[in-house]
């Protein structure tokens, strides 16, 4: 309390340590509710099929662009006699392209779907119509649009129905628009233009494979059972009998789930570890000022010592101070923390639009507690140390 100014510098290490602890934290933990609450939303029985073997490194991931899935691995699987679990398979192909209607451009993502896709995400055809069996068939030059696209194109009061976009110098009429449905998993389907699969492929990015393949079974009891037929049906068709050399992988809602939480952990460790760098920066502060404070207060300690203190009570004393100095400092790094973390989360609700959620993060408090207490009394022992082995008649001869 004599040194306020010195004292609120002493623990200003303390109090960035663990208020970005809290942040991270709090925040990691907010990104992956998001996250498992956007994969939740495709559904627990939904099984993706992707080319390209489990990526276990850098030449791996290249291969998950491989064309292994193509019309006829669809049509296997489509067979009731190989997916016998399986209630519905969908096919799916996906790139970047410029959407343009007279004057007005948009850069969009065109889904390459089936009739069965909308369902799948559980979006909603606002106005007209989706795409149908009809329309992959005779391979139709007709699109659906998202709610941002229809805006950016036509303008919200106009419905856009009927009008006609041009995808890669070819017209596209618009037969439905998509109400409102923001990020599901890491598609934006405001952003989204939807086009027949068979006509994504042949005129658009011309292609004769698929990116996925969709597949939901009937039963969330099903799913591992229909997995197990997958990778049986595709080992079959491509003469595989090593699990090893699989040109496929497949993925289920529980594995993603599964994964982003054990990502999300890792990483937010990582972070928080990084941040902790500045605990010890703050804790050899504290070190470095209770042993200034020894020194200008060794009258005080041989002066006690006079009157009867042991070493034990001026060790107790020194080492006190620094546990209180680091205990407000995990206090209000706790409070700026938690401040920080909320305040961010309102902007990212607020102006981002994200089903954002607030996390509290009881553990990270208790830790906060636990490292800001556990930093006073590992920096500031020795200089209470230092200052309990101080013999009482050098001290009050100390000038």
């Amino acid at each position: 309390m004599a040194n306020r100014s010195r004292s609120a510098l002493t623990i200003l290490g303390i109090v960035i340590g663990i208020t970005s602890i809290i942040l991270i934290m709090s925040l990691g933990e907010g990104a992956q509710n998001l996250i498992l609450g956007e994969i939740q939303t495709m559904g627990s029985r939904v099984i993706e099929v992707r080319p390209g073997r489990e990526p276990k490194g850098i030449t791996d991931v290249l291969q998950m662009f491989g064309e292994s899935l193509k019309e006829k691995e669809l049509n296997a699987l489509r067979k009731k006699e190989n997916l016998p679990h399986a209630q519905l398979v969908e096919p799916l192909v996906f790139g970047s392209a410029k959407a343009i209607f007279e004057s007005e451009s948009y850069n969009t993502t065109i889904y390459g779907i089936g009739e069965g896709f909308t369902g799948l995400y559980n979006i909603n055809v606002e106005n007209g119509r989706g795409i149908t069996e009809d329309d992959v068939k005779g391979r139709s030059d007709v699109v659906v649009i998202g709610s941002k696209v229809k805006n950016e194109l036509f303008g919200a009061a106009s419905s856009a129905i009927g009008e006609k976009i041009k995808i890669k110098n070819r017209n596209f009429k618009v037969i439905g628009t998509l109400s409102e449905k923001g990020q599901v998993s890491i598609v934006n389907f405001d952003d989204v233009t939807l086009i027949p699969w068979t006509t994504a492929q042949q005129y658009v990015f011309g292609t004769k494979y698929f990116l996925h393949i969709l597949v939901e079974a009937d039963s969330e009891a099903t799913v591992n059972q229909t997995v197990s037929d997958i990778k049986i049906t595709l080992r079959n068709l491509h003469d595989i009998t090593d699990p090893e050399k699989d040109d496929f992988s497949t993925g289920t809602q529980a594995q993603a789930m599964e994964q982003v939480g054990t990502v999300m952990n890792v990483f937010t460790l990582f972070l928080a570890a990084v941040a902790a760098i500045s605990l010890l920066v703050g804790g050899v502060g504290i070190m470095n000022i209770m042993l200034v404070s020894v020194t200008e207060r060794t009258k005080e300690i041989g002066l006690r010592k006079a009157l009867g203190a042991t070493d034990r009570d001026i060790l107790t004393h020194f080492l006190l101070e620094a546990t209180i100095l680091t205990s407000i400092g995990g206090l209000i790094g706790i409070i700026l923390g938690l401040s920080l973390s909320f305040i961010i989360s309102r902007i990212l609700i607020s102006y981002f639009s994200l089903a954002w959620t607030f996390s509290f993060p009881i553990l990270a408090i208790f830790l906060g507690l636990a490292v800001s207490t556990i930093t006073g009394l590992g920096f500031g022992l020795y200089p209470a140390k230092q200052a309990s082995k101080k013999s009482p008649i050098e001290a009050l001869r100390y000038e």
